[in-house]
Protein backbone atom coordinates (compact mmCIF):
# COMPACT_ATOMS: atom_id res chain seq x y z
CA UNK A 1 0.00 0.00 0.00
CA UNK A 2 2.89 2.34 0.49
CA UNK A 3 3.79 2.18 -3.24
CA UNK A 4 0.57 3.91 -4.25
CA UNK A 5 1.35 7.34 -2.64
CA UNK A 6 4.89 7.22 -4.08
CA UNK A 7 3.59 6.49 -7.60
CA UNK A 8 0.98 9.23 -7.29
CA UNK A 9 3.71 11.64 -6.17
CA UNK A 10 5.88 10.76 -9.23
CA UNK A 11 2.92 11.15 -11.61
CA UNK A 12 1.95 14.48 -10.04
CA UNK A 13 5.52 15.78 -10.32
CA UNK A 14 5.82 14.75 -13.99
CA UNK A 15 2.48 16.44 -14.74
CA UNK A 16 3.69 19.65 -13.07
CA UNK A 17 6.99 19.48 -14.98
CA UNK A 18 5.11 19.13 -18.29
CA UNK A 19 2.93 22.14 -17.45
CA UNK A 20 5.97 24.24 -16.58
CA UNK A 21 7.65 23.38 -19.90
CA UNK A 22 4.58 24.57 -21.80
CA UNK A 23 4.25 27.76 -19.73
CA UNK A 24 7.87 28.88 -20.21
CA UNK A 25 8.48 31.47 -22.89
CA UNK A 26 11.47 31.17 -25.16
CA UNK A 27 13.24 33.38 -27.62
CA UNK A 28 13.23 32.60 -31.32
CA UNK A 29 16.46 31.22 -32.61
CA UNK A 30 17.82 31.69 -36.11
CA UNK A 31 16.75 28.11 -36.82
CA UNK A 32 13.16 28.93 -35.75
CA UNK A 33 13.04 32.03 -37.97
CA UNK A 34 14.35 30.11 -40.97
CA UNK A 35 11.77 27.38 -40.32
CA UNK A 36 8.91 29.88 -39.97
CA UNK A 37 10.06 32.13 -42.82
CA UNK A 38 11.85 29.89 -45.31
CA UNK A 39 12.13 32.54 -48.02
CA UNK A 40 15.65 33.76 -48.52
CA UNK A 41 17.07 36.56 -50.59
CA UNK A 42 17.25 35.71 -54.28
CA UNK A 43 20.97 36.60 -54.30
CA UNK A 44 23.60 37.52 -51.69
CA UNK A 45 23.00 41.02 -50.35
CA UNK A 46 19.42 41.10 -51.66
CA UNK A 47 17.23 43.87 -50.25
CA UNK A 48 13.80 45.47 -50.60
CA UNK A 49 12.66 49.07 -51.06
CA UNK A 50 9.22 50.62 -50.80
CA UNK A 51 8.11 50.89 -54.43
CA UNK A 52 5.38 53.07 -55.93
CA UNK A 53 4.93 55.39 -58.89
CA UNK A 54 3.16 58.75 -58.47
CA UNK A 55 1.28 57.89 -55.27
CA UNK A 56 -0.78 60.64 -53.64
CA UNK A 57 1.21 60.59 -50.39
CA UNK A 58 3.61 58.52 -48.31
CA UNK A 59 0.87 56.46 -46.66
CA UNK A 60 -0.61 55.40 -50.00
CA UNK A 61 2.84 54.57 -51.35
CA UNK A 62 3.98 52.43 -48.41
CA UNK A 63 0.57 50.84 -47.93
CA UNK A 64 0.41 49.41 -51.44
CA UNK A 65 4.14 48.88 -52.07
CA UNK A 66 4.75 45.38 -53.42
CA UNK A 67 6.88 43.13 -51.20
CA UNK A 68 9.52 42.08 -53.74
CA UNK A 69 13.30 42.07 -53.83
CA UNK A 70 15.15 44.69 -55.84
CA UNK A 71 16.90 43.64 -59.06
CA UNK A 72 20.52 42.56 -58.69
CA UNK A 73 21.89 45.59 -60.59
CA UNK A 74 20.38 48.03 -58.09
CA UNK A 75 21.93 48.85 -54.72
CA UNK A 76 19.90 51.73 -53.27
CA UNK A 77 16.36 52.86 -52.45
CA UNK A 78 15.22 56.11 -54.12
CA UNK A 79 12.47 58.52 -53.05
CA UNK A 80 11.10 61.48 -55.03
CA UNK A 81 8.65 63.73 -53.18
CA UNK A 82 6.73 66.53 -54.88
CA UNK A 83 4.94 68.88 -52.49
CA UNK A 84 3.04 72.17 -52.60
CA UNK A 85 4.00 75.41 -50.85
CA UNK A 86 2.34 74.23 -47.61
CA UNK A 87 4.45 71.03 -47.60
CA UNK A 88 1.49 68.81 -48.47
CA UNK A 89 2.38 65.85 -50.68
CA UNK A 90 1.36 65.91 -54.31
CA UNK A 91 3.25 62.94 -55.78
CA UNK A 92 5.48 60.28 -54.24
CA UNK A 93 7.68 57.89 -56.21
CA UNK A 94 9.85 55.23 -54.61
CA UNK A 95 11.92 52.51 -56.28
CA UNK A 96 15.15 50.51 -56.39
CA UNK A 97 17.96 52.28 -58.26
CA UNK A 98 21.63 52.05 -59.16
CA UNK A 99 24.31 54.50 -58.06
CA UNK A 100 23.91 56.86 -61.05
CA UNK A 101 20.31 57.66 -60.02
CA UNK A 102 21.51 58.77 -56.57
CA UNK A 103 24.12 61.29 -57.66
CA UNK A 104 21.73 64.26 -57.70
CA UNK A 105 19.78 64.27 -54.44
CA UNK A 106 18.42 67.41 -52.80
CA UNK A 107 15.52 69.82 -53.27
CA UNK A 108 14.58 72.07 -56.18
CA UNK A 109 13.45 75.65 -55.81
CA UNK A 110 9.65 76.04 -55.91
CA UNK A 111 8.35 76.29 -59.48
CA UNK A 112 5.87 78.92 -60.73
CA UNK A 113 2.97 76.99 -59.10
CA UNK A 114 4.80 76.72 -55.77
CA UNK A 115 5.70 73.03 -56.03
CA UNK A 116 9.13 71.79 -55.02
CA UNK A 117 10.67 68.34 -55.41
CA UNK A 118 13.00 66.67 -52.91
CA UNK A 119 14.84 63.45 -53.73
CA UNK A 120 16.83 61.13 -51.49
CA UNK A 121 18.62 57.78 -51.68
CA UNK A 122 19.52 55.31 -48.98
CA UNK A 123 21.17 51.93 -48.61
CA UNK A 124 19.48 49.11 -46.71
CA UNK A 125 16.30 47.10 -46.68
CA UNK A 126 13.18 49.32 -46.81
CA UNK A 127 15.23 52.33 -45.72
CA UNK A 128 13.05 54.66 -47.82
CA UNK A 129 10.15 54.75 -45.36
CA UNK A 130 10.15 58.53 -44.64
CA UNK A 131 9.80 61.29 -47.22
CA UNK A 132 12.41 64.00 -47.75
CA UNK A 133 10.76 67.37 -47.05
CA UNK A 134 13.77 69.69 -46.93
CA UNK A 135 17.46 69.88 -47.83
CA UNK A 136 18.60 68.24 -44.58
CA UNK A 137 16.43 65.18 -45.29
CA UNK A 138 17.11 65.00 -49.05
CA UNK A 139 20.42 63.18 -48.75
CA UNK A 140 22.26 60.12 -50.02
CA UNK A 141 22.70 57.89 -46.93
CA UNK A 142 24.95 54.84 -47.31
CA UNK A 143 25.97 52.13 -44.86
CA UNK A 144 29.47 51.81 -46.29
CA UNK A 145 31.76 54.12 -48.27
CA UNK A 146 30.87 54.20 -51.96
CA UNK A 147 34.50 54.10 -53.08
CA UNK A 148 35.36 51.09 -50.87
CA UNK A 149 36.01 48.77 -53.83
CA UNK A 150 38.16 51.41 -55.54
CA UNK A 151 40.31 51.76 -52.43
CA UNK A 152 40.64 47.98 -52.14
CA UNK A 153 41.77 47.70 -55.78
CA UNK A 154 44.22 50.56 -55.33
CA UNK A 155 45.63 48.99 -52.17
CA UNK A 156 46.10 45.67 -53.99
CA UNK A 157 47.82 47.37 -56.92
CA UNK A 158 50.22 49.25 -54.62
CA UNK A 159 51.03 46.02 -52.75
CA UNK A 160 51.78 44.18 -56.00
CA UNK A 161 53.96 47.05 -57.20
CA UNK A 162 55.99 47.00 -53.96
CA UNK A 163 56.49 43.23 -54.17
CA UNK A 164 57.57 43.54 -57.80
CA UNK A 165 60.10 46.24 -56.93
CA UNK A 166 61.49 44.19 -54.04
CA UNK A 167 61.89 41.14 -56.28
CA UNK A 168 63.57 43.28 -58.96
CA UNK A 169 66.13 44.74 -56.54
CA UNK A 170 66.96 41.45 -54.83
CA UNK A 171 67.56 39.43 -58.02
Amino acid sequence: MEAWPGLAWVLLMSLIADCLKQAQTREFTVKDIIYLHPSTTPYPGGFKCFTCENAADNYECNRWAPDVYCPRETHYCYTRHKMNANGDSSLVTKRCVSLKDCLSVGCTQPDYEGYKVCTSCCEGTICNLPLPRNVSQAVFATLSPINQTTQHSLHSAVTLLCISLLLFFFE
